[in-house]
C-alpha cells in the first residue's frame, strides 16, 4: 500500500502521540508499505512553527528521512488539481495534499474531519 500522511498524522507519528490510531500506526510501520510526506506538509509545519502554532522543533526534512519516508514534491499538476477540486474547503495545504493523493492514487492518512468527509480520496483514519 502507498500512504500519504497528512500534516497532523506526520506530527503525531514524529512525536509518538497516542492520538494516532492503531490501524494508522500499523500501516505506517508496515515495511511493505511506502509512506510519503508532502512537501506541502513540510511547508505548513515550518510556517506554523514560526508563528508559534506548532511546538515541533526537530528538523522536518530529517524526520522524513530518519523514518524511511519519501518526500512528495509538488508538481504543477498537483497545484492545478488542488485549485479545481469540487470541494468547499479553503485550507490550501489540505487541498494540495488531497490533490496529490488523488493524482497518485495514494491512501491519505488523516484525522481531519473536513478531509474525512471528502469521499473522493482513499483514506485511512489517523
Amino acid at each position: 500500500m502507498e500512504l500519504l500522511l497528512d500534516t497532523q498524522a506526520f506530527l503525531w507519528w514524529q512525536t509518538s502521540s497516542g492520538r494516532l490510531s492503531v490501524a494508522a500506526r500499523a500501516a505506517i510501520a508496515e515495511p511493505a508499505n511506502v509512506v510519503f510526506v508532502s512537501v506541502a506538509s513540510v511547508w505548513e509545519i515550518a510556517i506554523k512553527r514560526r508563528l508559534g502554532k506548532v511546538k515541533f522543533t526537530a528538523s522536518i526534512a530529517s524526520g522524513i528521512v530518519i523514518n524511511g519516508f519519501a518526500d512528495l514534491p509538488i508538481l504543477a499538476a498537483d497545484a492545478e488539481a488542488a485549485g479545481e477540486l469540487d470541494w468547499e474547503h479553503n485550507d490550501p495545504f489540505d487541498r494540495l495534499i488531497v490533490a496529490q493523493a488523488l493524482n497518485r492514487r495514494l491512501t491519505l492518512v488523516t484525522a481531519d474531519a473536513e478531509i474525512r468527509r471528502y469521499g473522493a480520496v482513499a483514506q485511512l483514519a489517523a
